[in-house]
């Protein structure tokens, strides 16, 4: 395959949202205008543990990915109709190991992936097993990217579990696995000079992990893993600061949340689970330069974050947020400065979708009194808050949301799939 270009993936043509965060550049954007808020907002929704992903394949294809519990847990991936959310087809269950959330992408080969525990798996589009390998450490590997030639990337998972916390003296640096697309033999691997709570980001060529300290550049040449060692940002640099997460690339740049210990004390929310001292920050990070910019995203302690950012590039608009404390802040995008520009108190906690045609972001809430959680549709440039409507979850998503194939979203918690679409 030749190498196109870089916000390019070999992913199937007419997917909206064929992988999470909808290309593995994270930017959790698309081109469209979203819900139809003149409507209304309605919900439909159905509860079945655990959880974690929705992806679209071809038109009127969408895949759920579900797991078990435990450190010998399976995985399986449904076709679920697009509006009832029923099962059309079903997987067997899949060898998966130690939990935490995989990841499900749709390839432009016409089959589907599947990264769970520390297992892969490829899938037809009826969801048989087509090949599976076991991957190389007793951890479990937090999702995976395709990279422009359509291999495969994936990392084991660093961080604490939760029946299993992991002192940070004892986190070991992460190995990343290059898989082909077909069998899912090992192509490449390299050890990292850190370890990685984060998943992985991709130009196409280049991959981008956020280590426990610094964020690490490594350059895949179509057969092997180049680390660059001349890109190694540190931006844990202040007393109290913890691990960053997952990276969005957009404007030259990675951003990326930091402040990230904490997220296996979930309990149905992340609210007030930080152990952070240090204020929370958006971070931005010059791919060209290495410069390495920052703003705090309220500027209390005990802040807590386990998702990425989004940034409008068109707008010059970066939204980053402190589950810990329930604050979400829009920063004005000045050269390398995030200026604040909007501020909620907000229990936000899922990864974003940016619908760039009309500004609006889907964002989360949690109504801790009620035990609801709710989807809510803000103004990416003032913060105003559009239309809102409850998920049907009884917990805080902390996971994946998804664009549909007309004019509707899904979002995801660890009990419930939502489908959340214009009420006339």
């Amino acid at each position: 395959m030749s190498v196109p270009g870089p916000d390019f993936e070999p992913l199937p043509d007419g997917s909206p949202w064929p992988c999470e965060d909808g290309g593995p550049s994270r930017r959790q954007t698309t081109s469209g205008l979203g819900i139809d808020l003149a409507a209304g907002l309605g919900v439909h929704a159905r509860t079945d543990p655990v959880v974690t992903m929705v992806v679209t394949r071809g038109p009127g294809e969408l895949y759920l990915l579900r797991h078990g519990f435990g450190d010998a847990a399976w995985s399986a991936v449904e076709r679920i109709d697009p509006v009832t959310l029923s099962t059309i087809e079903a997987s067997a269950e899949l060898p998966g190991g130690p939990t935490w959330p995989g990841s499900i992408a749709a390839h432009a080969d016409g089959s589907l992936h599947v990264v769970f525990g520390n297992h892969a798996h490829r899938l037809s589009p009826d969801c048989r097993l087509l090949a599976s390998v076991e991957l190389p450490r007793p951890r479990p590997y937090n999702g995976f990217v395709t990279l422009g030639d359509g291999l495969l990337v994936t990392k084991d998972f660093a961080g604490s579990l939760p029946a299993h916390p992991v002192p940070e003296s004892e986190r070991e640096p992460c190995q990343l696995v290059v898989l082909e697309p077909e069998h899912l033999s090992v192509v490449d691997s390299c050890t990292l000079v850190e370890p990685s709570v984060a998943r992985l980001t991709t130009d196409g060529k280049n991959v981008y992990v956020v280590g426990d300290s610094s964020l690490l550049r490594v350059h895949w040449d179509g057969s092997r893993l180049r680390p660059d060692r001349d890109f190694r940002i540190r931006y844990r640099i202040r007393e109290g600061q913890t691990y960053g997460w997952d990276c969005v690339l957009a404007g030259g740049a990675a951003w990326f949340l930091d402040d990230g210990d904490g997220a296996e004390r979930f309990t149905g929310t992340l609210r007030d689970a930080g152990l952070s001292s240090a204020p929370l920050q958006l971070l931005r990070v010059d791919l060209d330069s290495g410069r390495l910019t920052a703003a705090e995203v309220c500027g209390e302690p005990g802040g807590l974050v386990a998702n990425p950012p989004v940034i409008d590039v068109t707008r010059g608009v970066a939204v980053g947020y402190d589950t810990g404390n329930g604050v979400m802040t829009g920063f004005d995008l000045d050269g390398d400065q995030m200026v604040p520009r909007w501020q909620r108190h907000q229990d936000h906690g899922a990864h974003l979708v940016l619908f760039e045609g009309s500004g609006h972001l889907l964002t989360g809430d949690f109504d801790a009194s009620r035990g609801a959680d709710q989807a809510v549709v803000l103004d990416i440039v003032t913060g105003a808050e559009l239309a809102r409507v409850d998920t049907q979850s009884p917990v805080q998503s902390v996971l994946f949301p998804a664009v549909g194939f007309a004019g509707d979203v899904y979002v995801c918690s660890l009990s419930t799939v939502s489908r959340i679409f214009p009420a006339d």
